[in-house]
């Protein structure tokens, strides 16, 4: 692969009822980083082989939720980043506004709807042709 267009960072959970291929059509150019859920590691191997990955990226776990979001930006780096999440703070969605990277944060706790989908294909789609 090349280098990717996007990272994209969400629990196990958010991926759960997608259709079939849609994760790996969507993060053809991508990366993707797991954040730990109630599905342990079970969760994570689920998505891992859905993806047919023999191994997968996952975020490390912080002591407060302002830490986590600190890790999760850290890891966005200069990319363009997909973060979905149950809740974000003023700090995030001030961080998500003023980077120059496109960041589109999406609020969802358990499996993402159809309609989140949608709007993530779009964003997704944005950047390839802004990468062509």
């Amino acid at each position: 692969m090349n280098d990717p267009l996007f990272r994209m960072v969400c629990v196990p959970a958010a991926l759960d009822g997608a259709p079939d291929g849609w994760t790996a059509a969507l993060l053809r150019d991508a990366d993707i980083a797991l954040m730990v859920d109630d599905s342990g590691l079970a969760g994570l191997d689920a998505v891992a082989h859905a993806l047919a990955l023999e191994a997968i990226p996952v975020v490390r776990t912080e002591r407060t939720p302002a830490e986590q979001d600190e890790t999760v930006i850290a890891h966005a780096g200069s990319l363009p980043l997909i973060w979905l999440g149950p809740a974000f703070s003023e700090r995030v969605r001030t961080w998500a506004h003023d980077r120059g990277p496109m960041t589109l944060l999406v609020e969802v706790d358990g499996a993402l709807p159809a309609d989140e989908r949608r709007r993530i294909e779009r964003f997704a789609a944005l950047l390839g042709r802004q990468a062509e």
